[in-house]
């Protein structure tokens, strides 16, 4: 979620660009920025690639637990257990390999292990490659003794950061100013994120309206994290609850926009620092210094070299909020699942932007809805809005299914949930916890 592979380009990286989308020059390297206007031109182009909407991927991240449930995987147990597919920021001297379906490893700042799908041109390419490549990597850490959790908050461990990056020193110490939630958030918490073309320059709006009219429906439907360090937290999200505590200037929803291009420039432009890179062993930056003011030179007494497009690229990658544009759409806000239930999610986002009128139908069915971020995470799909809201998005999205070539199993899965929770009124929280090294 905190996004360990930032600027690496085998997507893989969790900040990639999906490959193939846009059709801007070819990188001339980063060159200095001496003007807000100019910084935020480059946001835009950079952020919200254009093209068409043809590629998917999908970002999976699971805590691990070894045999001692209340124990934390060390940083050299990992690094063992992943051996030559083990990230540079855990194993300076790793090649880093990819999977073989072409997936890359990175690790969160907690030992939270995440899989990178490539970017695939279909749905049922990225399912069968991310489920080949998910397999080997649990073999991998099996055979160290490691199991994947099922939920997407670590129920009994306190959190503790096991990288010592400059990058998570940093993270840390910003986020301890506020308070404990960032620390949890980084360290004792999971996600399955999306990531979707933002479509041709007259798309662009409409894709990010409904990703984010879709948010609070799908965080309510997939929430499943009520437990954290050892306690019932009274959120059925207590993964988003923790991430929005955390630094809301940095993860909050955004307002309503009719530019969404345009207002995601701004904000980036107006966002704090969290950390810079410089040689040495700390990245950190004093609180309140934002990149306008670096590009400004009101910082000059702590940032005294004007900073590039490259560090404007890397600030966007501090950013946390529900849907970050980063070249292509980034979906954040859905929980961790158990077991193989991570395809729901990507399922029913490639089936209800697959077609216009599903869209439409979509951000209809989800009007009622809108904002209530709060109430999906704290209550999940007991929220009576949210959930009939949720009904007619499942349904929507279970008759694209063929349209989509979404797999038998996956069918199977889906009409299942829609059957068994959402038309219940239930999330993934609402179901008896499993002792984590069980099978979900």
């Amino acid at each position: 979620m905190v996004d360990e592979a930032v600027v690496t380009m085998v997507r893989g990286g969790a900040d990639a660009p999906l490959d193939g989308v846009g059709s801007g020059p070819p990188d001339a390297g980063p060159s200095v920025l001496r003007d807000c206007a100019d910084a935020e031109t480059h946001v835009g182009s950079v952020c919200f690639k254009h093209g068409p909407p043809r590629l998917v991927g999908v970002e999976l991240e699971w805590l691990l637990h070894p045999p001692e449930a209340r124990s934390l995987p060390d940083a050299a147990t990992l690094a063992a257990a992943l051996g030559p597919h083990a990230p540079t920021t855990l194993d300076p001297s790793s090649p880093a390999r990819p999977l073989p379906a072409g997936s890359a490893v990175t690790v969160e700042p907690g030992g939270q292990v995440e899989l990178a799908s490539p970017p695939l041109p279909d749905l049922t390419s990225l399912l069968q490659t991310t489920r080949d490549d998910a397999a080997a990597l649990h073999e991998l850490l099996a055979a160290a003794g490691l199991r994947p959790g099922h939920r997407a908050a670590d129920a009994v461990r306190p959190p503790r950061r096991i990288l010592a990056h400059p990058r998570y020193q940093a993270m840390e110490e910003s986020f301890d100013r506020r308070g404990p939630h960032g620390r949890s958030a980084m360290c004792s918490t999971a996600a399955v994120q999306v990531c979707l073309d933002a479509g041709e320059a007259h798309e662009v709006a409409q894709r990010w309206h409904v990703l984010h009219a879709l948010g609070p429906v799908l965080l309510a439907a997939f929430a499943n994290s009520p437990t954290l360090h050892g306690r019932r937290t009274g959120w059925k999200s207590s993964r988003w609850a923790g991430w929005q505590q955390a630094d809301p200037f940095r993860t909050a929803p955004p307002a309503a926009s009719a530019d969404p291009v345009q207002a995601w420039a701004r904000r980036v432009l107006d966002s704090p620092l969290l950390c810079v890179r410089r040689e040495g062993a700390s990245w950190s930056v004093p609180p309140g210094i934002t990149f306008a003011d670096w590009v400004r030179g009101t910082a000059r007494e702590v940032l005294p070299t004007p900073p590039t497009t490259a560090d404007l690229d890397y600030h966007v990658s501090t950013l946390f909020p529900p849907v970050r544009p980063h070249g292509h759409l980034e979906v954040r806000y859905v929980d961790a699942q158990p077991g193989r239930r991570w395809a729901l999610p990507v399922t029913v986002l490639v089936a209800l932007l697959s077609d216009r009128a599903a869209v439409d139908a979509a951000r209809a069915a989800c009007e009622p809805a809108e904002g209530r971020w709060i109430s999906a995470a704290r209550h999940g799909l007991s929220d009576r809005v949210l959930a009939r809201a949720a009904a007619t998005v499942f349904e929507l999205a279970l008759r694209r299914l063929p349209a989509v070539g979404a797999p038998h199993w996956v069918a199977d899965d889906l009409t299942a949930m829609t059957e068994q929770q959402v038309l219940r009124g239930r999330c993934p929280a609402d179901d008896p916890d499993i002792p984590e090294g069980a099978t979900p």
